[in-house]
């Protein structure tokens, strides 16, 4: 057995917590990937992994070797790919993961400017506001708002993304007074459910966490609606900055209680830990970093 093979087939086993998901990963067979682990326990003379009738985990020695070898395989992988980054084109298809509104917002740009760089690569860029799984979905790299989960992932920042509660001044002309958060109980406000706590709208007084549980007055799963109606008089709603800044601009939207100041999320491009990052996806990856900053920049356009 090729060590690095056995290496390898544990990582992605690992990660995934069954042979068979391994063998996808790696594009082998699920037999090939047990053997290889099985040879790998025979040469390191100790049970790397539990096996159960309905998942793999790790033994005490498997996270002793699992808290090391990602780590040693991905500088292998580099090692190998800064030798022969001259002689491989960036070519093929890279499969991209986004929320909706910031992929319409944003992104779209994004792509289309890394795409004209790079013109034999296909891009596919795959918007929803669901939890996509990399691994089950085929996923290169996603965007994310807000920090990772799966310790499965590795991020790259880009960013902060900021929340700002805005209306419309057509709203706000006939509507209550509004000089702290509480007195939001009086107002109508435009939920928009994606979020994790959609009607807990939190903000900070004096340096300390203040929650308050607004009324539902509408509720949908689209900050782009959200905005929308906010922009058409309808309530208050409670979007990202990047969403209402141009009409913030226009003078169509007000930003309200700014002295409260509202919670922040990092944007993170996301992908797989302990696995060979593919060239393109390194190459998106630096020229998201350096494109983002029209987006994280308030003086800059949206």
């Amino acid at each position: 057995m090729d060590t690095l093979d056995g290496l390898k087939a544990f990582v992605a086993t690992a990660q995934t917590g069954s042979f068979t998901a391994a063998a996808e990963q790696l594009g082998i067979s699920n037999r090939l990937v047990s053997k290889y682990v099985a040879e790998l326990e025979q040469r390191t003379g100790a049970r790397l992994l539990q096996r159960t009738t309905r998942q793999v985990g790790l033994s005490a020695a498997g996270e002793a070797l699992y808290e090391r070898v990602p780590a040693l395989l991905e500088e292998l992988d580099e090692l190998l790919g800064a030798v022969s980054a001259d002689a491989r084109q960036m070519a093929g298809r890279l499969r991209i993961s986004a929320p909706v509104m910031f992929g319409e917002v944003y992104l779209q740009g994004l792509i289309q400017r890394f795409a004209s760089q790079y013109p034999q690569l296909v891009l596919d860029l795959q918007l929803s506001d669901d939890f996509v799984d990399l691994v089950q979905e085929g996923i290169d790299l996603a965007f994310r708002i807000g920090d990772p989960k799966l310790d499965s992932l590795k991020a790259r920042k880009l960013g902060e993304i900021r929340t700002l509660l805005v209306a419309a001044p057509s709203y706000l002309a006939n509507a209550p007074a509004l000089s702290h958060p509480e007195e939001l109980l009086n107002h109508r406000c435009i939920i928009d459910t994606n979020r994790e706590t959609p009607w807990r709208w939190l903000f900070s007084e004096n340096e300390q966490p203040l929650v308050v549980s607004v009324p539902q007055t509408l509720l949908v799963n689209s900050a782009r609606v959200a905005r929308d109606w906010a922009m058409a008089g309808y309530g208050i709603a409670r979007v990202p900055d990047f969403a209402v800044r141009d009409a913030i601009a226009r003078e169509e939207l007000v930003v309200l209680l700014e002295g409260f100041h509202h919670d922040s999320h990092p944007v993170n491009a996301v992908y797989l830990a302990g696995t060979s990052v593919p060239r393109k996806v390194r190459a998106l990856i630096d020229f998201a970093v350096v494109d983002s900053q029209r987006l994280f920049n308030p003086h800059e356009p949206g």
